[in-house]
């Protein structure tokens, strides 16, 4: 689909974005302005604001002449990746778990059996927007800002999982989902987020085993040991 160059930078990020989350535009690739203002069908105003938000967001490196380069997937940016993760969503399912009703906990139910309808089919595609609205239901009441942020994160970790996740499998995903959705239940929110930051690292160590075997782990692990020290085991 191509933009028109009338469009807004508002528009012109959302589809550059899904371009890099995605791998249409792979990570590495350098670039100029002029070139992706050809490809995208947009225009050289609206494509520069775009990819200031994107810079700033750490997915767009600027460089000299106009030109741009996707940033690359290393053990440096996953590891912080996966700090800030943790450190914020383990705080954000303290504050939500208490103030859940259970209308909450029935669209976190139906969320599930949505993502076990995609998977069923092997529909990568579909699974996504209900996997992303089940995560969210869960941090929601830390408030609009936070969420947001977490919402951006999310996106990020999608290069790392489709880059590294292919061993993944949705059996034993399905039944950490279902352990921290049990735990919600409960009310029982020091479990859940102990859950949940074991949920994340099940993807840090699928990534680590491919990226980056031999990288030390310590700033993941100290985050871990304080925001969620029963899942402090689970990491290397």
């Amino acid at each position: 689909m191509e933009l028109n160059s009338g469009q807004s930078f508002v528009a012109v990020h959302t589809r550059l974005r899904a371009a890099i989350l995605s791998g249409e535009i792979p990570e590495g690739a350098t670039t100029s302005q002029a070139m992706l203002a050809e490809r995208f069908g947009v225009g050289r105003t609206p494509l520069r604001e775009a990819l200031r938000m994107l810079q700033r967001e750490g997915l767009v490196i600027s460089q000299p002449n106009h030109r741009v380069r996707i940033a690359e997937l290393s053990s440096e940016d996953a590891e912080e990746l996966y700090i800030m993760r943790i450190a914020l969503e383990a705080v954000a399912i303290r504050v939500t778990v208490p103030v859940l009703t259970s209308a909450d906990l029935a669209e976190l139910d139906g969320l599930m059996a949505q993502m076990d309808h995609y998977m069923k089919l092997r529909d990568h595609v579909g699974h996504r927007e209900p996997h992303r609205q089940f995560h969210y239901r869960l941090v929601y009441a830390a408030g609009p800002r936070v969420s947001e942020r977490i919402d951006e994160l999310f996106d990020h970790a999608e290069r790392y999982r489709r880059r590294f996740g292919a061993a993944d499998t949705w059996e034993s995903r399905r039944a950490e989902h279902r352990a921290i959705l049990d735990a919600v239940g409960d009310g029982d929110r020091e479990a859940a987020a102990d859950l949940l930051a074991d949920h994340y690292l099940h993807t840090v160590r699928l990534v680590f085993g491919e990226l980056d075997p031999g990288h030390d782990l310590a700033r993941l692990r100290e985050t871990v040991a304080i925001v969620a020290p029963g899942a402090v085991d689970q990491i290397r």
